[in-house]
């Protein structure tokens, strides 16, 4: 169901949208510019909220486009809303126009006047100034680089084979995924000061504080770290958090930059893992064809990181699932930083840029029998990661690119190769599999909305 209909919002915002009615018909130009993409008749004041219905957004918005077209206007309040769902539309958006449309757009929560988020780490600065290039180089040089993740092999190794069936989350990290679902969740719940700028700044509905006792709450986890760090400046140890503080971070900087890495790895990883076990178990061909492949390439009882690139039908598993389910069916909100013509039509200023993949992904037009989980269409497709072909860009592309990839592609199949290699998954009362609901919601990141629920058994000696 839409967040926006799930919510209390409907008085309030009628009441809050007759007041920004009655200021911008004062304030409005009456001169007129160069068309603007087709879209859906927006309804006064409310825009277009209401004609989202009860599906998760990305679906919403998809339907729309089915009838509107690839590159289509909607309003969320008086919020210009421009949607691409097209691979010739992500392209116009993410690479020929990546410079004008690089703006991050920002939840009015996050950037609250002393905020302790607000342009601190990469995913919401809102423009791609300074700040935001030296966060990228920090990020790509001391914790995504080939030569540190390469160096890190080992402890990712003992981390999936030592932690795999630990569910209680015992030690330091208590707590630790409770509160980034917590977090996330509430990031995800809509705001009035973002269907109507002209209350931005205003914290109407509380949720900054909210978010803050439960950012509080996760920063405490590493809060003697990083006192640590500090305190040990020429002690030999480099990591990230020491890179951090090396680098001149401030105390809010480092806790929003951990929290980003934290919330974007746990939300993201886990549920990529639960769409690809869900997908398996209902594909009993596909599971089959995974463990012929691991018989065929995996030699004694553990699986290495270095065996990956051995598993070309386990890559193609991912990849059909970050198809058929991205953890961002939407990317993350772009900004427009200023007025571009596209595709023939006039990007508005501040227009909230979104691209549908969930829609690219689903289109028959592109994909054959897209709704299908077929990890056979990857096997020599020569579709990878880059974001370069527009069809397939589950991290994204150009500027705004996920700087994550390099570590997920190594550390999603390994976790799940490992799920498949050591145990049998059935369902309780032997559930048909081809029954679970796959039905999903979609606050930040796309889960789904029945967790699944399944019994593993050992298939093979368990070696710690």
């Amino acid at each position: 169901m839409s967040p926006i209909l799930e919510t209390n919002l409907f008085f309030p915002l009628i009441a809050l949208s007759l007041l920004y009615l009655i200021i911008s018909k004062l304030t409005t130009s009456s001169k007129k510019g160069s068309p603007l993409p087709p879209g859906p008749r927006p309804w006064p004041i409310v825009g277009n909220i209401f004609q989202l219905g009860k599906s998760p957004v990305h679906i919403s918005l998809a339907n729309l486009a089915q009838v509107h077209g690839p590159l289509m206007l909607v309003k969320f309040g008086t919020r210009p809303i421009i949607v691409g769902s097209s691979p010739a539309a992500a392209r116009e958006i993410l690479q020929i126009h990546d410079r004008a449309l690089s703006g991050r757009h920002v939840s009015n929560p996050l950037q609250i006047k002393g905020s302790k988020i607000h342009n601190l780490a990469l995913a919401f600065v809102d423009s791609c100034h300074d700040h935001f290039k030296r966060l990228k180089s920090v990020y790509k040089g001391e914790l995504f680089s080939s030569k540190i993740l390469d160096a890190q092999t080992e402890v990712r190794e003992n981390k999936i084979m030592g932690d795999l069936v630990d569910f209680e989350g015992k030690g330091i990290g208590e707590g630790l995924v409770e509160n980034i679902r917590k977090y996330s969740a509430l990031g995800g719940i809509p705001q009035l000061a973002d269907m109507f700028p002209i209350l931005s700044g205003w914290d109407l509905q509380r949720y900054y504080k909210k978010l803050m006792d439960v950012f509080e709450k996760v920063c405490g986890i590493w809060a003697d770290l990083i006192k640590e760090q500090r305190e040990q400046r020429n002690d030999g140890r480099r990591d990230f958090a020491k890179a951090l503080v090396e680098s001149g971070f401030s105390h809010n900087q480092i806790n929003a930059v951990l929290m980003e890495v934290f919330s974007a790895g746990i939300e993201s990883t886990s549920a990529t893992i639960e769409w690809a076990l869900t997908e398996l178990l209902r594909n009993p061909k596909a599971m089959q064809n995974l463990r012929q492949e691991f018989a065929k390439e995996i030699n004694g009882d553990i699986i290495r990181e270095t065996d990956l690139s051995r598993l070309p039908y386990l890559e193609a598993c991912l990849k059909e699932t970050l198809r058929l389910h991205p953890p961002g069916p939407l990317l993350l909100p772009h900004r427009a930083m200023e007025t571009c013509e596209m595709m023939g039509y006039t990007i508005p200023k501040d227009s909230q840029i979104l691209v549908n993949m969930w829609a690219i992904a689903r289109d028959p037009k592109i994909w054959d029998d897209p709704l299908k989980f077929k990890p056979e269409r990857f096997l020599s497709s020569g579709l990878d990661y880059m974001g370069a072909n527009f069809a397939f860009i589950p991290f994204g592309s150009g500027r705004r690119f996920c700087m994550g990839q390099p570590l997920v592609s190594r550390v999603v199949p390994h976790i799940l190769a490992s799920l498949v290699y050591y145990f049998e998954w059935t369902l309780p009362g032997n559930l048909d599999p081809t029954l679970i609901d796959m039905t999903d919601k979609f606050d930040v990141t796309m889960l789904k909305e029945q967790r699944l629920c399944v019994i593993p058994k050992l298939r093979r000696p368990f070696i710690n």
